[in-house]
């Protein structure tokens, strides 16, 4: 190194070297602290080889002295040697083993009282996010009461054609356990039922209106029944007074049916005119058809008939009146005339007693 061959130049020279070594190395300790501890270390060794000082002033101990400054400068430098100055615009600084060379001192920066910062502008505080009132909830509905149920019909105090109920089927029941022509009771008040109280007036000699008033009702709670005029065999009886057919068994009356007789009055068929009439008397049932027949006078049709004395017969038809309405036979219901055939019998030969 430079400082070292200095130094044993210093040993010949005598104490100029010694003077100009300790020159020197004031100059590069004022370098170093001006410039850095690389520059001053390179001053110094510079200040040391170039001083000339008188012989014999101390050469050793001067030289010893640089060796030591020179030894620190480079340790000092040491943690930069070889590394790149990292600030823009300067070079790297000197190695060990390169020259090192002085540049001048950067000027401390001057420190500027920082300005207070401006305090930061509070944020806007976002407005709330409205809450969503919940839904009104719909309030599940009140059950609705339970309806009483219809208060029952009132029956009427009368009974009539068209009425039904309990009462029409007391009725029924009572008619046919009385003997009066009636199908199985079912609680209507039809056509059949009419027929049937028909008869039970006509017996209880009440007006025939067919509706089931006080009078009737208790001619009906009495067991108001025709009585016979025979007393033996099986007869058919016919009251043309109370226009009445009875089924008569050994002086019983089995079978009140209600019928319609000749009214009396005067008709004509064929160009020949006729009265209207049913003739009274005993007869019996002579011929009879199966069936549907149309009179030989074109009076219209009968059902099922029984002749018992010349165009006179009993059949069924489809119009019964309370009242004497036919050209001289003896009407009943159509029903009626299927039981006299099938349930009752009355064959050729059967009594007819007409009164």
């Amino acid at each position: 190194m430079m400082v070292l061959r200095g130094g044993r130049r210093s040993t010949h020279e005598g104490d100029q070297v010694e003077d100009g070594a300790s020159d020197g190395a004031r100059t590069g300790v004022e370098a170093h602290a001006a410039a850095g501890p690389v520059a001053g270390a390179a001053n110094v060794a510079r200040g040391g080889g170039r001083g000339r000082h008188p012989v014999g002033r101390r050469p050793r101990a001067t030289a010893r002295a640089a060796v030591g400054v020179l030894v620190t400068a480079l340790a000092l430098a040491g943690c930069q040697a070889g590394l790149p100055d990292l600030e823009p615009g300067r070079t790297p600084s000197a190695t060990a083993d390169g020259p090192a060379t002085s540049e001048p001192a950067s000027p401390s920066p001057t420190e500027t009282a920082p300005e207070p910062a401006e305090p930061p502008e509070p944020e806007p505080t976002p407005d709330p996010t409205p809450t969503e009132a919940p839904a009104p909830t719909t309030p599940p509905p009140a059950p609705e009461p339970t309806p009483e149920p219809p208060p029952a019909p009132v029956e009427p105090a009368e009974l009539s054609r068209g009425t039904t109920g309990d009462r029409v089927v007391a009725l029924q029941q009572r008619l046919a356990d009385l003997g009066y022509f009636i199908s199985a009771p079912d609680g209507d008040f039809g056509g059949g039922t009419q027929q049937a109280v028909w008869a039970l007036q006509k017996a209880a000699g009440l007006s025939r209106d067919g509706v089931v008033g006080p009078a009737t009702q208790a001619a009906l709670d009495e067991g108001v029944t025709p009585q016979p005029r025979s007393g033996s065999g099986k007869v058919i009886e016919i009251d043309l007074d109370r226009q009445l057919l009875l089924a008569v068994e050994d002086g019983r009356v089995v079978t009140v049916i209600n019928a319609s007789s000749g009214n009396g009055e005067s008709y004509e068929a064929k160009g020949r005119t006729y009265r209207a009439s049913t003739p009274r008397g005993e007869f019996h049932v002579g011929r009879q058809v199966d069936g549907n027949h149309s009179s030989s006078l074109e009076l219209g049709d009968m059902w099922r008939p029984k002749f018992f004395t010349g165009g006179i017969a009993v059949h069924g038809s489809g119009s019964i009146p309370p009242w004497p309405a036919s050209h001289g036979c003896v009407r009943v219901a159509n029903s009626a005339m299927n039981w006299l055939w099938d349930s009752w019998r009355a064959d050729p030969g059967t009594t007819v007693l007409v009164y």
